[in-house]
């Protein structure tokens, strides 16, 4: 209970900085399956729903680490970004959070070829955008081909190298179905068309894609046809949505008919954890994202409910710089795989939000294997007796050497997830009893992104994840030909280039679950066990707690949240 008091007592002298909030107390919130269901009674004689009917109206007060640097859905790589958009915008199918697999949306049915170059997609006829305009074949042209391939007149840049690689045009043979094809086959463009995380490919009218990326930072020009059309945007500060009327194809699979039951919606973007904690206890907002890990157990015992969903893709992991020294050797990346307690973390950093990862796919993704009983274990004699093997020395300081070069491992990461920062310093730590001196950079996404453009020649490790919901994400991440987190060439010592290029390269061959699974297997023996390329730390979550009268809030297949089913009972 002493971190909550403080974190209060934190937030006070804050409050004066944010005066969007209005009302909020306790939570008590269960999730099921990705969907929200209640219980509890509101005392304050407000209009309650206790028989679990949804009340219409009100407005919601949503806090969030990030902020949107521009409304435009299309461009935004973090969370904030990526939530905020998912909400204005929607998608061809709908990924089902549990079992992965694709449902309709503003596709109503679909097929693809044999070889996995052509997928049809045959599409509602009763959908608008917020303008007016209809949503139709031309409009899902227009929206790939400028996502892939962007627009210099425009300042539009290119979005579509790790979603649509390969991607030649989307034929419109009639109003209402869209063939979008390939160069090569593309199995994993399936759960693309459902994909709602970093610059995902939301639907924009036919208005705003004229717009230059300057005229785009107004929000009232930035139309997608979704549940909510924005209403202003203030950056660092708030986005505020409004419902859309009218609204009526949420994807069957929410059972959720006609518009959003909220009047409103307000985004507010507040950096500390402690603020947004302290925010929730006094009433100024009835949600937070991104709550703080010793704020956990401290909101829960107050009667806040914490729910969580891990994030698909990748785990948050060290890709390992196959170019650089020291990381170009082998037995330096191995050491550094079995170099760390995996338990100290877990009892020490994580909550029971997270897991400690035991592969480079989190365990929610399709084709996930676990590898904790083989090379992610923590064998600090092993990985010693590797370094020894290979010529790495200790000096006076503890530090090994070798030619005259200390094992100095240098580190870039992000501090956007809260357990980012003391994960990797307790992995610090273990590292230097066994040699190895890793130099931490964490920083904010901005900073970060500056610096990852130097990443082959400046740093050993980039540290982050990669949010995909299919084993794919593991061919658009690590083959040469594609994301190369760990710069591999024809020269990368004792790696055989052609073979992770062609292993990784099958993920996108077949659509055959059993065929896939055994490509994924392949895939992370490959990345992990014999060339040792990734060290996979944690998988990451995102954590909400919200106040009892909040209701239908729900988690997508990426951890996004959607708002259209969201409810308040005490309709404020």
């Amino acid at each position: 209970m002493s971190d909550l008091r403080t974190s209060i007592e934190r937030a006070a002298p804050q409050r004066k900085k944010w005066p969007w909030i209005a009302g909020a107390v306790a939570v008590l919130l269960v999730v099921v399956s990705g969907f929200a269901l209640t219980r509890g009674d509101d005392s304050d004689g407000a209009p309650a729903a206790g028989d679990g009917t949804p009340v219409r109206g009100g407005t919601l007060q949503f806090a969030l680490i990030d902020y949107q640097r521009s409304p435009d859905p299309q461009w935004g790589t973090n969370y904030a970004e990526s939530l905020i958009g998912d909400n204005i915008t929607d998608k061809l199918t709908w990924q089902d959070p549990d079992t992965g697999k694709i449902t309709p949306w503003l596709a109503k049915s679909w097929e693809y070829n044999k070889d996995l170059t052509e997928f049809t997609f045959h599409l509602r006829s009763d959908v608008t955008f917020s303008d007016g305009t209809p949503f139709d074949s031309a409009a899902v042209k227009a929206n790939f081909d400028q996502y892939v391939r962007g627009d210099k007149k425009l300042d539009i840049l290119p979005n579509g190298a790790t979603l649509m690689p390969g991607y030649i045009e989307t034929r419109t043979p009639d109003k209402h179905t869209a063939v979008v094809r390939f160069k090569k086959p593309l199995a994993s463009f399936l759960q693309a068309s459902s994909f709602t995380a970093n610059a995902g490919p939301g639907f924009l009218s036919p208005s705003t894609l004229k717009l230059s990326a300057k005229q785009r930072t107004d929000p009232t020009k930035v139309i997608g046809t979704g549940p909510f059309a924005y209403k202003s945007w203030k950056p660092q500060a708030n986005t505020v949505v409004v419902k859309r009327k009218g609204y009526d194809w949420t994807p069957p699979a929410l059972g959720h008919k006609g518009d959003a039951y909220l009047d409103e919606i307000v985004f507010n973007t507040v950096p500390e954890a402690s603020v947004r904690s302290g925010s929730l206890v006094s009433g100024e907002i009835d949600a937070t994202l991104d709550v703080g890990t010793t704020d956990e157990k401290a909101l829960a015992d107050q009667g806040f409910k914490i729910t969580h969903r891990s994030v698909s893709g990748t785990s948050i992991l060290f890709n390992l710089n196959s170019q650089l020294f020291p990381t170009n050797d082998i037995a330096v990346r191995k050491a550094i795989q079995l170099g760390w307690d995996r338990e100290a973390i877990k009892k020490t950093v994580l909550t029971d939000s997270y897991s400690v990862a035991t592969s480079v796919l989190g365990p929610s993704v399709r084709g996930y294997e676990d590898h904790s009983d083989s090379v992610l274990k923590y064998e600090p004699q092993k990985a010693g007796q590797l370094l020894d093997e290979a010529g790495w020395k200790k000096g006076s300081d503890g530090i090994r050497v070798k030619d005259g070069k200390k094992l100095v491992v240098k580190l870039l990461g992000i501090n956007n997830l809260v357990v980012n920062k003391p994960a990797y310093e307790s992995i610090q730590q273990d590292l230097k009893k066994i040699g190895i001196d890793l130099r931490l950079t964490v920083l904010p996404i901005p900073d970060y992104s500056a610096k990852v453009a130097k990443a082959k020649t400046d740093w050993n490790v980039t540290a982050a994840n990669r949010s995909r919901n299919d084993a794919a994400v593991l061919n658009l991440q690590y083959n040469p030909e594609l994301g190369n987190a760990s710069y591999l060439t024809k020269d990368s010592t004792g790696v055989d280039l052609d073979e992770v290029t062609k292993a990784l390269g099958k993920l996108e061959l077949t659509l055959d679950p059993a065929v896939r699974k055994r490509y994924a297997k392949a895939a992370q023996d490959l990345l992990l066990d014999k060339y040792a390329l990734v060290n996979p730390v944690y998988n990451p979550s995102q954590v909400i707690a919200q106040a009892d009268y909040v209701h239908g809030i729900i988690f997508d297949a990426q951890s996004r949240n959607h708002f259209v089913d969201a409810w308040k009972s005490n309709g404020k």
